[in-house]
Formats: structure tokens, sequence, C-alpha cells
């Protein structure tokens, strides 16, 4: 395909979901049955970076059900490379040669492949939502890396045209299908702690950076069609990601593509944070905090920073980078404090920091220890998050974070970036539930 301006290429996209919308979806190739090749759900992935490579296609194709048929990105060197990480894949796997992995360039083209299922989007965050709408309007299943979109709006667009197209949609919160995560929401919403009164998410931080020049784009870059509906800056490779190899992407500390942290583990823990709190189609109705922000440098998300909220029925919940890395639900008869594990930030990422954090603490440890009863709240049991997605499409039943919970997490997460901006507090009232 041309390569297209970014003008081009927002213009077009937004007449092929019009288009793609007065059709009515397309029947998935696989139907129930056992894994037989026809009968397998076919994948293609928009976006071949790092969380693509190290934990979205490992996470399905490890299933007998799926079959990776297709590879996306704008950068046609990770194309190649993501074509040949699968077709590897499969060769080690069949102990044949395997070379029936098909790479694009623009994710509209693959989406017209109807020999494709389900895709799995793991773009730069300020894609997430019109790559989804683009994906469900063409009778695509979808798994779309979390955050759920870059603004408050967008998100709420893409929630409705998942709702409106019936597909099958999961955002990848994997924390709900962490048995400590579901077991202490259980134990929350059963009464264990008595009332609940207090939640604290704690985040890792984010290191800033130095001013960066200006760099020719490189040739294998479409960087206009990468910026997608975001302002046009100058191209720096710190900017986007590197270009050679596959290490944390700078775009995650530019706030034009994405806000921090507070939307990258926030949408995590806040996600979390809901479960227990049984406010996962609701959000806060009054917010305030303050944050410190870089002066000067590439990297501009926030850094330490208290941001706090109140929810209608009556709990409090306080996010801040200072707190351990976490959620600690607090009550009138104690605390659950549950978590990945204790991990700090690097120039490269959030690595694990070997403290020996327990993954379940309580203020009892009779607490932990409790059986949830047959007649007490049982939450949507998951085992494995990509699993449970290519389940849900065989089955078409809904998976454990559908569009709209996904939405409202990182809508939450957004809020408390809005209020680290405004540095005042904002009432939000019941019109938040609308949001």
């Amino acid at each position: 395909m041309k390569k297209l301006s970014r003008r081009q290429f927002i213009g077009s996209s937004a007449k092929a979901g019009l288009a793609t919308a007065l059709f009515p979806a397309i029947v998935p190739a696989s139907v129930f049955g056992k894994y037989a090749p026809s009968n397998r759900i076919n994948i293609g992935t928009i976006g071949t970076g790092r969380i693509s490579r190290g934990h979205d296609l490992p996470g399905v194709w490890k299933y007998e059900q799926a079959q990776v048929i297709a590879v996306c990105d704008l950068d046609t060197h990770r194309v190649e490379a993501g074509k040949q990480l699968v077709n590897e894949y499969y060769s080690r796997k069949t102990g044949k040669t395997w070379d029936g992995v098909k790479g694009y360039s623009d994710h509209r083209e693959l989406l017209l492949n109807k020999d494709i299922d389900a895709v799995i989007i793991s773009t730069p965050d300020h894609w997430h939502a019109l790559a989804c709408i683009h994906a469900v309007q063409a009778g695509k299943d979808v798994y779309l890396q979390k955050p759920a979109s870059l603004t408050i709006s967008e998100g709420r667009t893409m929630a409705e045209a998942v709702k409106k197209s019936g597909r099958i949609f999961q955002i990848g919160s994997q924390q709900r299908s962490s048995p400590q995560f579901r077991y202490a929401a259980e134990l929350v919403r059963n009464g264990r702690i008595g009332d609940l009164t207090t939640v604290y998410v704690g985040l890792p931080g984010d290191p800033s950076g130095d001013e960066e020049k200006e760099m020719p784009v490189p040739a294998n870059l479409n960087y206009d069609a990468w910026l997608g509906s975001t302002p046009k800056v100058y191209y720096t490779e710190k900017r986007v990601h590197p270009q050679t190899g596959f290490d944390r992407p700078g775009w995650l500390r530019c706030e034009q593509f994405g806000a921090g942290m507070i939307t990258g583990w926030g949408a995590h823990h806040i996600d979390s944070a809901h479960w227990g709190m049984n406010t996962e189609y609701t959000g806060p109705i009054e917010i305030w905090g303050h944050a410190d922000f870089p002066t000067h440098g590439l990297w501009d998300v926030h850094g330490i920073f208290r941001t706090e909220a109140l929810y209608a029925n009556g709990v409090k919940m306080i996010v801040s980078n200072e707190l351990p890395n976490g959620v600690k639900f607090e009550g009138t008869k104690g605390w659950i404090f549950v978590t990945r594990g204790d991990y700090r930030a690097t120039a490269s990422d959030p690595v694990p920091d070997a403290s020996g954090v327990k993954p379940l603490e309580a203020s009892d440890p009779a607490i932990i220890r409790s059986e949830i009863g047959p007649n007490e709240i049982h939450l949507y049991k998951s085992d494995d998050h990509h699993g449970n997605w290519l389940e849900s499409i065989a089955t078409r039943k809904a998976p454990i974070t559908n569009a709209e919970i996904a939405h409202r997490a990182c809508s939450t997460c957004l809020l408390h970036h809005i209020t680290m901006k405004l540095k005042r507090k904002t009432i939000l009232g019941p019109g938040s539930r609308k949001i």
C-alpha cells in the first residue's frame, strides 16, 4: 500500500470505519469443535513491539485453538521481525519449516483479511481506541492492551462501538486472572475487613530524561501515521521506539501518547481496586491532588504525585507512587494488601525488586486463611487472561474484563491525571457515572 500522510491516514481511517459499519459483521471462520485447522481461531496482531513479543503473542500461541497468521506494524523492520518470531515458533512447534505469517504495514489492510477472526492490539496508547473501533466494525474480536484510551471521550466512543458490534472484547488487565487479586476482592466484598473505608493504590515511578535533538525519520517507519491523531512533533528515536532491539519505548514517558504510570500501571491497580470496591461500572464523585512534572527534557509525564478520590459509597481512594506497589483495602476491622510483587522503575522498565514482598497480606493472617462460602459472593474466575479471551471467542460468553469495565478503569485513571494538572478539587457528582 502507498505510504500515506498522517492526515490522509486518519481521514481514510474514519471513512473506513464508517463504511464497515454499514455492513454486517463478518462471521468468524472458527466455529466450535476440537482444534482441527479449519476450526482454529485465526489471529492477527496489530503492533509487534515489546509487549506483543514478550507477552501477547506467547499468551495466545501456546493454545492449540489459536493460530497467529498475521502481524502488522508501522515500522516495516518490526513487521519482518514479527513474522520471523511467529514463523520460528511454529517451526519449532511443528518440526517443519513454517512460513505462514503474513505481514502488513497498515492495520486496515489486515482487517480486510476475512481469514482473520480476532486481533490483538498492542500499539502505543494513542492508537488503542481507534484501532479497536476499526477492528470491531470489521467483525473481529479484540484483545486490547491497556489502557483503553488516551482520552475519556475516545474511551467512551470505543466502549459504545464494542457494545454495538457484539464482538468479544478483552482488555489486557491480566491481574483479573491472577488468583490473589480475585481472592482479595472476594474477601473485601464479603466483609472480611468490615466496612471498606479507604483504598490505597501504589504505582511505580517514571524517571525523567534529557533533551533530545531532532533526527531524520527512518525510511522503515511511517512516522506521520504513527503520530496518529496527536500533534505533529519532530522525530527523535527516544520519542518513539528503539530502532535496534525491543527495550521499553520512549513514548511511554511522553504525555502526547500516554499519561504515564497513572494509566500505565494505574489501569491495572485501579481496575483491581474497583473490583474489590464493587465500583466497576462507575467512578469517583470528587477528586483532588497534585503532582510534580519535569520542567525540561523530552519525557514529560508526571513524577511524584498524590491524588485522592471520593466515591458515592463513601469510600476514599488514595493513589501515589510513594505508596507500596499494589492495592491496600482498609476497613473497619482490618486491611488486605495485594500485589504482583515489589517493583522499581529503571531507565528501561519497571523491574522486580528482590525484597520478598508477599502477593497477599492482611492485618490478621486469619483473614486470608478464610474460605469464601457457597452462599457468599464469588467473582468471575479466570486462570489465564489470554486463555479466557480465546474461550470467550469460542463460546461467545463474556470474558472477565469487558469494554465497559476497561473504559471505567481507564477513565478513572485519566480523572486522576486531570486533577494532577488542575491541582484543585473537582466535583463530578452523580453525572460521573456517565463518563
